[in-house]
């Protein structure tokens, strides 16, 4: 974890057993980053403060062609894994530390944990956000209990801010970084997937810039089972984590989105010490469009009933894409680990994941403006089992001949073999169908 105030010597301890990163780094001395033992002191400790949450067989498994295990981390309290690592921090503070107060200025996952679990401790937190942040964020950390402060209109603000805090009254300054302590925490998925899914041939997680959860979970499960193929996703748009490996160095030139969308996985490269981990135990890291994304929070909640934000659904993702047919047949497990999207959002998301999944669909055709012509569509419509779900006519602007009117429509359909149904159907019948590509 990231320390910036007067007390940083308060987790030296804690952080001792972090060697500087070196331009040679052997795999002993990389494993020394983070052991095994550390992992399993953080699981003993947590057990009461984080869900130990279902890693379960998923009706995607037949779709896709393997056997396929969810690990359903969206269920921890703040809707994200995060929570491990930020516990097993926050318990690891001396007791003077927690009397006086820690503090965060982010509104991401990390956020909402340390808001959540430093007040569940009765750790006095604060969480600084800009104005720009949503209200529904601020409200959530709220209700964890935290002193919620708005400063400035840019994050960049915000943290400034929170650090002066910091300096002035003792408080810690936490900001998510790669230290041993908090990689731990975040191990402990991997060694409970361990348990619970026997004969495991492979993992999934999300990868991107922030890879702690890769990382930890990594070396977890290299430690249990050397054979377990570790796989990271992240996105095509920001695949800091590929070209951070290929450079050898964390990556902070690759631009960011600050599109909500995309949350932590769009951030810069997590630290040398999660890159190190992931390059010596990871055994593949893939890219997926931002299309495959979309498709895969549809399908999580259609055959799961889960709702998820991109981070959540990006593992999924790589399978969806065809991104890895060498586990065809395999025993597959796909960590979710977040599920905070906001409803707006989430409603813009589903809308346009079913138009790609060619289950929403719209044509625009010329029909005579005459009684009983509007009635034949709609029965060819009726007949195809096509759903409308929205019609306009459009009668002033029309090029064509007189008294005649062009339908747009809107139509929801099974899939995209019932699509071409009714494509083929309307143009047997009205031959200047014009279909809308999306």
């Amino acid at each position: 974890m990231k320390i910036v105030s007067r007390n940083e010597e308060l987790l030296r301890d804690a952080l001792s057993c972090i060697p500087q990163p070196s331009s040679r780094t052997s795999l002993a001395s990389c494993n020394r980053l983070i052991r095994f033992e550390d992992i399993s002191a953080a699981a003993f400790k947590i057990q009461c403060g984080v869900q130990k949450t279902p890693c379960m067989y998923s009706r995607l498994s037949k779709q896709y062609g393997m056997d396929i295990y969810l690990k359903k981390e969206f269920l921890q309290y703040t809707g994200s894994v995060k929570e491990r690592g930020v516990l097993y921090l926050l318990m690891s503070l001396p007791q003077e530390q927690q009397r006086k107060g820690v503090i965060v200025a982010s509104d991401s996952n990390f956020s909402m944990a340390v808001a959540y679990h430093a007040s569940e401790l009765r750790i006095p937190v604060f969480v600084i956000l800009s104005t720009s942040t949503a209200p529904a964020r601020v409200k959530m950390c709220r209700e964890y209990g935290a002193m919620v402060i708005s400063y400035g209109t840019t994050a960049k603000d915000s943290q400034v801010h929170a650090r002066r805090l910091a300096q002035e009254n003792g408080y810690l300054y936490l900001e998510e970084e790669d230290s041993a302590v908090y990689l731990s925490g975040l191990g402990t998925v991997g060694l409970e997937m361990y348990e619970q899914v026997p004969k495991l041939d492979a993992v999934i997680f999300p990868a991107g810039g922030h890879c702690g959860l890769l990382a930890g979970s990594a070396a977890a499960l290299k430690h249990l089972n050397p054979h377990i193929s570790v796989i990271g996703v992240e996105s095509e748009s920001f695949p800091v984590l590929q070209q951070s490996l290929k450079a050898g160095h964390p990556n902070d030139d690759q631009a960011c989105n600050n599109h909500h969308f995309y949350g932590d996985v769009s951030g810069v490269c997590f630290g040398s010490n999660s890159l190190q981990l992931t390059g010596k135990l990871v055994d593949k890291v893939v890219a997926v469009r931002e299309e495959d994304i979309l498709i895969s929070m549809l399908r999580l909640l259609e055959y799961e009933r889960a709702t998820v934000d991109a981070e959540g659904a990006i593992g999924l993702a790589a399978l969806v894409a065809g991104k890895l047919p060498e586990l065809k047949g395999k025993r597959v497990a796909v960590v979710i680990c977040s599920g905070n999207l906001e409803l707006h959002l989430l409603q813009q998301c589903i809308a346009r994941a079913l138009t790609l999944d060619n289950r929403v669909c719209r044509f625009s055709l010329v029909i005579s403006d005459c009684p009983g012509d509007m009635s034949k569509l709609l029965e060819i419509l009726a007949r195809e089992e096509a759903r409308v779900l929205d019609i306009k006519q459009e009668r002033t602007f029309v090029t064509s001949e007189l008294f005649t009117v062009k339908v747009i429509c809107t139509v929801e359909t099974r899939d995209k073999i019932h699509t071409a149904q009714l494509r083929n159907a309307l143009l047997e019948r009205y031959p200047t169908t014009a279909w809308t590509e999306r």
